[in-house]
């Protein structure tokens, strides 16, 4: 199959995995805490990667593992956290659409520091996105002043991370493999992860008798298994035949599968808010179209 069509089949597989992970990830911080749910994803993940990938780590050679490294933790292991701190206090629909401006960020990120071109068009479509980011944030701190929209900027802060390791996949580890960039990942943040989740007392008994913890504890292994470990390897392979623009532009199809969950668990969306999301999405269709042939 030409890589000009696997590259939409993955774009929306992705769409679809990834919309689903908000809720997952809502559901998990009703019997745990967020600093919990970010380990446990992380743990979940690179269990299964563990079995699956540990062969392809052979292809990872000298300088590449520290690229490896650096997006093991701003492309997964930072991320984790955010979202869930994030989801502590914002709707899980919400969180999805503000990580629709990745693909703005990887292109600003692409243009500051690793040499991409400039275009104004592009750049316009930039502005129209956190326009829309803005507008969003403050529609949902006026329909929910219960929740603290301060905690968005933890999303924008983990869609920054995402625009970083996209550009670095591209740039330092196009010849790799992705399942061997994604075990690699996994295998760098692990010990980390169960560093931080030893620390917040998972393992005592207290949290295995909590009533809500084992039905908590089945939504992140499903998050962790599908939604991280198996969608990263998609992802990699999709920044290789595309780009990082092209592959980060998953997360305006993304809102459109969290916003039919969140409306499924009760969560208030308004027209002001769905109107944001839109002008988000525009500005990231701006970005991803094709200059005109001259």
């Amino acid at each position: 199959m030409p890589n000009s069509t696997l590259k939409w089949i993955y774009l929306f597989l992705l769409a679809l995995v990834w919309g689903s992970s908000f809720i997952l990830i809502k559901k998990g911080l009703v019997g745990l805490t967020a600093l919990q749910v970010g380990s446990l994803r992380t743990v979940f993940a690179a269990i299964f990667l563990l079995f699956i990938g540990v062969r392809s780590l052979r292809h990872i050679k000298g300088k590449q593992w520290m690229w490896i490294t650096f997006s093991g933790f701003f492309g997964t292991f930072f991320p984790a956290y955010l979202f869930s701190f994030a989801e502590t206090e914002i709707d899980s629909a919400i969180v999805s659409i503000l990580n629709s401006t990745t693909p703005l960020l990887s292109m600003l990120v692409g243009i500051v520091l690793f040499g991409a071109a400039f275009i104004r068009k592009k750049f316009v479509g930039v502005m129209v996105g956190l326009a829309g980011t803005t507008a969003l944030i403050w529609s949902g701190a006026s329909v929910n002043p219960d929740q603290n929209y301060w905690y968005s900027l933890l999303v924008i802060l983990a869609s920054l991370f995402y625009g970083f390791n996209a550009n670095v996949i591209k740039k330092h580890l196009q010849t790799l493999p992705a399942l061997a960039i994604t075990t690699g990942n996994f295998m760098v943040i692990a010990v980390p992860a169960l560093i931080v989740l030893a620390s917040t007392g998972f393992f005592s008994v207290e949290t295995f008798s909590a009533p809500h913890a084992p039905l908590s504890l089945l939504y992140i292994g499903i998050l962790g298994v599908v939604g991280t470990g198996a969608a990263l390897i998609v992802f990699n392979k999709l920044i290789q035949i595309s780009d990082p623009v092209f592959s980060t532009s998953v997360t305006y199809l993304v809102p459109i599968v969290a916003l039919g969950w969140g409306i499924l668990d009760g969560e208030k969306f308004t027209l002001i808010q769905l109107l944001s999301g839109v002008i988000i999405i525009v500005g990231v269709l701006i970005v991803n179209s094709k200059p005109k042939k001259r």
